[in-house]
């Protein structure tokens, strides 16, 4: 965490509170050195000696060691920087939503922390210029999305006229929450002000013009077909983010098989609600009919959350009947912040720290609410919240008895699979009883689906942007704008999008593997406990702790 110091504070440390992480070029090379020392060390380690729970450490340990380091040959075909998420929005959602302000000790630190931008983006600018070196840069579209949500935390006090800026506004919040004397608090919002002036105001104004520059060189091609070596950095980033070995079409193919199936199960739905038209018309009144939406008004997005709070609600109350673990942490619903909701994807999950000093957040973007309709509210909440990501990501956080490392080790298909798989699954439990709802479940499977198909015809098929909206338009229900997110999101986080069905389809595998197996002796309970109480691993490795688990079921005495 030394080397990590905003990593520690988004895990509840106080390692170092004033700094940002570094991406510099020798970081990155000691980041690497580190990891082969690391491995070496593994190696002399007699894992017979070690008891079954710490034998699984050392498996996770080695993997996620094995895959850093074979990805760092890749170090510069990766996005240092994209319009989905990035540095230039990340000043702003950490010292909001991370950095947290409890005395002038905390205060100070998040001055620090403003000044340290500098330093940061000017290591973002370095490793842009590397990948200029070597002719690898974003589609050109991209860069006046970064360029815009880079000048909108810049914008407003103490900057212009206006109101007051993002962090401005969230600084000057946290000092009225704290008991100092006027003094103080006036010494300390006067150099937070001549640090957003003097420091950050700047580094931005240097990477605005960076993205500028490079806006001019870039090239019309999405996909990372385009970079010399490109077909081998997709390989590795569907090995990294599915933890298989499916190639490329492998995965597209899987796509296409799951596409057909839901739009099977889609037809079933059209016929429970009488409706006359083929699927494509259907998926027109599913976009356009007034009914699925909320109004874009400050009542509608009230309403909306309002609605999605409820829905966790009650599925709490019907956890235990599926879980014998449970996390600790509460869990809130948020909407998005206005500075960062328009280039921000729809849903997603922030995991508390162990500490339990901030809540897991289910955050929603309401920025277009033709964009969130009513039929995928379900769904989404059980994704974002419970049962999905933070059922999983909180107990992984509050893991105990294991290396520390565990407790925040990355593996996208298992993480976004259980996220699809919670989607599933609350189906099972009798939920999703209004039969749209039920479509907005079937829309979000087929919208994972679909990824597949779009992702691997990008990056490994040569598809265009356009392409492949055209294709999510056409074969989802989901709104023309959202599509055209999607892809651009796809397009800037090559193999990610591939996780969440790989993941889920492998769980319901898994799953049906041991009821088939146990029989009677079946616990659903047992297995969901199984699937989280060790925190992210590999599928391969799932597949094996599913397996001792059958195994130990099938001889204990009551089998």
């Amino acid at each position: 965490m030394v080397r990590a110091p905003y990593t520690a504070s988004y895990r509840g440390q106080d390692t170092d509170n004033g700094k940002w992480n570094s991406i510099s070029e020798s970081h990155q090379e000691e980041s690497q050195a580190i990891r082969e020392q690391r491995l070496a060390v593994l190696d002399g380690i007699d894992t017979e000696a070690l008891s079954s729970k710490l034998q699984l450490s050392q498996q996770l340990y080695r993997s996620d060691l094995e895959r850093r380091s074979a990805s760092d040959a890749f170090r510069h075909h990766k996005y240092v920087i994209h319009q989905h998420r990035g540095p230039h929005t990340q000043v702003a959602s950490n010292l909001i939503n991370v950095h947290t302000v409890t005395n002038a000790a905390d205060a100070e630190a998040y001055i620090s922390r403003i000044q340290d931008t500098g330093r940061w983006f000017d290591e973002v600018i370095e490793q842009l210029r590397i990948r200029e070196e070597k002719g690898m840069f974003l589609a050109n579209w991209a860069y006046p999305k970064m360029v815009e949500a880079s000048r909108n935390v810049i914008s407003g006090a103490p900057f212009s006229e206006g109101d007051d800026s993002t962090i401005w506004a969230d600084f000057k919040a946290k000092m009225e929450r704290l008991e100092l004397s006027h003094e103080q608090q006036q010494d300390l919002l006067a150099r937070a002000s001549n640090s957003l002036l003097e420091a950050l105001y700047p580094a931005y104004e240097r990477l605005i013009e960076e993205f500028e520059h490079q806006a001019q060189l870039a090239p019309v091609d999405d996909g990372v077909w385009k970079f010399p070596n490109g077909e081998a950095f997709y390989a590795e980033r569907l090995r990294w983010y599915t933890t298989t070995e499916l190639t490329a079409d492998e995965v597209h193919n899987i796509g296409l098989r799951e596409v057909a199936r839901v739009h099977k199960e889609m037809l079933a739905v059209m016929e429970q609600v009488e409706f006359d038209g083929d699927l494509a018309a259907f998926f027109e009144f599913m976009r356009n009919d007034e009914q699925f939406y909320y109004p874009a008004t400050d009542e509608g997005r009230a309403a909306y959350m309002a609605e999605a709070t409820r829905l966790i609600d009650v599925m709490r109350t019907r956890l235990p009947e599926q879980f014998g673990l449970f996390p600790k942490a509460p869990m809130i619903v948020k909407r998005v912040e206005a500075f960062r909701e328009r280039s921000g994807g729809k849903a997603f999950y922030q995991r508390p720290p162990a500490d339990g000093s901030r809540p897991g957040i289910y955050y929603a973007n309401l920025y277009n609410m033709a964009q969130m309709p009513k039929y995928q509210m379900e769904a989404l909440a059980y994704h974002e919240g419970i049962p999905g990501h933070h059922m999983q990501l909180a107990i992984s956080v509050e893991l105990e008895g294991v290396p520390e490392f565990q407790k925040h080790t990355t593996f996208t298909a298992f993480t976004e699979g259980w996220g699809l798989y919670s989607e599933f699954l609350p189906k099972e439990m009798g939920f999703y009883a209004d039969p749209y709802s039920d479509f907005g479940r079937l829309a979000m499977e087929l919208w994972r689906a679909a990824r597949l198909v779009v992702d691997t015809g990008i990056h490994s098929k040569r598809w265009t942007r356009e392409e492949a909206i055209a294709y999510l338009i056409e074969n989802t229900p989901n709104a023309a704008g959202d599509a055209s997110k999607a892809i651009e999101r796809y397009i800037a986080q090559p193999g990610q999008a591939t996780a969440y069905m790989i993941g889920k389809l492998k769980i319901v595998e898994l799953r049906e593997k041991a009821r088939t197996a146990l029989g009677e002796d079946f616990d659903i309970r047992a297995f969901h406990d199984e699937v989280l109480k060790d925190g992210p691993v590999p599928l391969s490795i799932l597949e094996a702790k599913i397996d001792r688990l059958i195994e130990q079921n099938m001889s204990s005495p009551s089998a």
